[in-house]
């Protein structure tokens, strides 16, 4: 089967299972995590003040994220501008952050201080304890739907899914308006989707009806075919240069940056709109507690707007988004990951498999 990273419930409770350990020593972490919930739970006047004077003698932090490279690299120019604060990052996909951070508290090496990537990577480190829920006043300011219950991560933004596709190739007045019209013998040939994005598959599908979201995906698939890509970068690349006419599961940021860009690049939704979480969450052993929750309120506070001019969809209600932000039907991370192995599999049986 195809290894679906976005949510990799399997490989990582298999790892899990096998690392007993994961979770932090208490004899040994203890100290740094009072110390560490101590600051996130201040919420007096001087929080803010606090917070800047604690991260000016820390002088940095380290994150951890899967945000794209040029947007990290923005984010951390602002943040090290109003602050005097340095952000050295390191970037991976989810998946490669959560096995940095689960191999890190195996061998009680603490070294990250936030992280952001998709929910479905945060929210197993909340279940293995390694995050600090924060009691920051932005959260007022956020949706409440992008606040996990337990609260201890947030999003930062939406990744909306859309449908991309090339402009040279593909009419406005062509473009389906439900997934059953790309049955239709016009679109052989000329699909794509991302190789990973059975989350996207599943709650398609529970919208549809289970039974007859199946049944149009697999009469588009003999029909037609679907050209599986990994990676939305890879796939944004392919709509533009023609390979793959229309993507049926790109993220809006970018194909929305392709086309501002100049690229033949146009973007719709097929209902329903769907977007997952980009999360933040602060370690709970982070090393630069003060500068940690400094850059954590930074990225749901002066960090939105930013966002919102590089065509994300912020997080932040405060904030103007491109799309209707109450109309999105926002992944359940909790829900999905405990019935990943379900969605996986039938994303394979219906699309990948007969796809390759």
């Amino acid at each position: 089967m195809v290894g679906m990273r976005r949510f990799i419930l399997l490989a990582l409770f298999v790892a899990m299972a096998q690392l007993p350990d994961a979770r932090p020593a208490p004899a040994q972490t203890s100290r740094v995590d009072d110390r560490v919930a101590q600051i996130a739970n201040y919420q007096g006047a001087d929080r803010e003040q606090r917070l800047i004077d604690g991260a000016k003698r820390e002088k940095e932090l380290t994150f951890y994220s899967s945000i794209p490279p040029d947007d990290i690299a923005v984010l951390a120019a602002a943040f090290d501008k109003k602050y005097g604060v340095k952000v050295k990052v390191w970037r991976a996909d989810s998946e490669g952050f959560l096995q940095r951070i689960l191999g890190d508290a195996r061998g009680r090496r603490f070294e990250v201080d936030v992280m952001a990537g998709a929910s479905s990577a945060l929210e197993p480190l909340y279940r293995e304890n390694l995050l600090q829920e924060v009691k920051s006043p932005y959260l007022a300011d956020i949706i409440p739907q992008a606040i996990a219950p337990h609260r201890q991560w947030v999003s930062v933004y939406l990744s909306t899914f859309v449908q991309a596709y090339n402009t040279n190739l593909v009419t406005k007045d062509s473009l389906p308006k439900t997934f059953q019209d790309l049955v239709r013998p016009e679109w052989k040939g000329k699909l794509g989707i991302e190789a990973e994005d059975f989350d996207w598959f599943a709650q398609v599908l529970m919208d549809m009806g289970e039974a007859r979201g199946l049944r149009v995906f697999r009469e588009i698939v003999a029909a037609n075919g679907i050209s599986v890509r990994k990676g939305h970068n890879l796939l944004t690349n392919l709509v533009a240069a023609g390979e793959v006419p229309l993507a049926l599961s790109d993220y809006g940021f970018l194909a929305e940056q392709a086309k501002r860009k100049g690229a033949p690049v146009d973007w719709f939704v097929i209902p329903p709109p769907i977007a997952r979480s980009t999360a933040e969450g602060l370690a709970r052993n982070a090393p630069h507690p003060y500068a940690a929750m400094l850059f954590y309120d930074f990225l749901i506070s002066d960090a939105q707007p930013i966002l919102a001019s590089r065509a994300f969809v912020p997080a932040s209600a405060k904030v103007e988004a491109p799309i209707n932000r109450s109309q999105l039907k926002l992944i359940d991370s909790a829900a999905m990951l405990d019935q990943a192995r379900k969605w996986q599999e039938l994303y394979q049986r219906t699309i990948i498999g007969p796809s390759r």
